[in-house]
């Protein structure tokens, strides 16, 4: 009994187990476009007290996945402190706390319904494939990271010297800066903040011709890690494959 409902839950394998996938998919989805419309102002209170039972039900849904899958699990510890069992606590963790705390005053907790969303995420083998990607270059983005940061600074200190004068007020320091780097170097651009003096702007067409090679590192960064879990994959399916027919 235990097997059969351990191959229905974790895998999606089997008719059953697929239907299983689909189902809770579907209910993701529905919980997210329910959350959706009770942020429209204008609802009647009929209205609110659907979408609450309808929640409701889902909620209980989803809860009883999530026992489910503690039950199945080899090690039960291992999976309620894993990513996905955070995530499916944290699906479910917030609909019963609003039920007994008046959340007014904390409305931001309220984003922590957010985490249904992550919850397709076990279902996505493309997402999956990121996530192991990420753990082959993590290094890299870390390293990435810690470069564009140095540049932010770089680009705030220099934009700094260059307009202080002109614009005390918008540069008045390399803090104040920072915000016009951050833009800059990320090529949004708002246009709020931008350079009047000839060295300012020259200085910005400098740091521009860099953004643009630094926002292309990552993209590339991921695709060579990409490409490297698609090879994974394959081999542990090719292995899995074998395995099945040794057995």
């Amino acid at each position: 009994m235990a097997n059969s409902l351990k191959s229905i839950i974790e895998s999606s394998d089997s008719k059953t187990g697929f239907a299983f996938d689909i189902f809770i998919q579907v209910l993701i989805v529905v919980s997210l476009i329910l959350l959706t419309i009770d942020t429209l102002p204008d609802l009647t209170a009929g209205t609110r007290t659907a979408l609450w039972y309808s929640r409701l039900v889902i909620v209980l849904i989803f809860t009883a996945e999530y026992l489910l899958r503690i039950y199945v699990a080899d090690s039960k510890l291992k999976f309620i402190f894993s990513f996905y069992g955070i995530v499916d606590l944290l699906a479910v963790l917030p609909f019963y706390i609003s039920a007994g705390v008046d959340l007014r005053s904390l409305r931001a907790f309220r984003l922590l319904r957010l985490f249904q969303t992550f919850k397709l995420v076990r279902y996505s083998k493309a997402v999956q494939r990121y996530h192991v990607a990420l753990l082959l270059a993590w290094e890299e983005l870390v390293l990435f990271l810690f470069v564009s940061l140095i540049m932010i600074y770089f680009a705030a200190a220099g934009i700094h010297y260059f307009e202080n004068q002109a614009q005390p007020e918008e540069f008045a320091s390399i803090f104040h800066s920072l915000w016009w780097a951050v833009v800059t170097l990320t090529t949004v651009g708002y246009g709020d903040v931008y350079p009047v003096t000839v060295g300012g702007r020259i200085f910005t067409f400098a740091m521009l011709m860099i953004a643009l090679g630094v926002v292309s590192i990552p993209a590339g960064i991921m695709a060579s890690a990409l490409q490297e879990a698609r090879e994974l994959e394959k081999k542990s399916s090719v292995a899995k494959a074998q395995n099945d027919e040794a057995n």
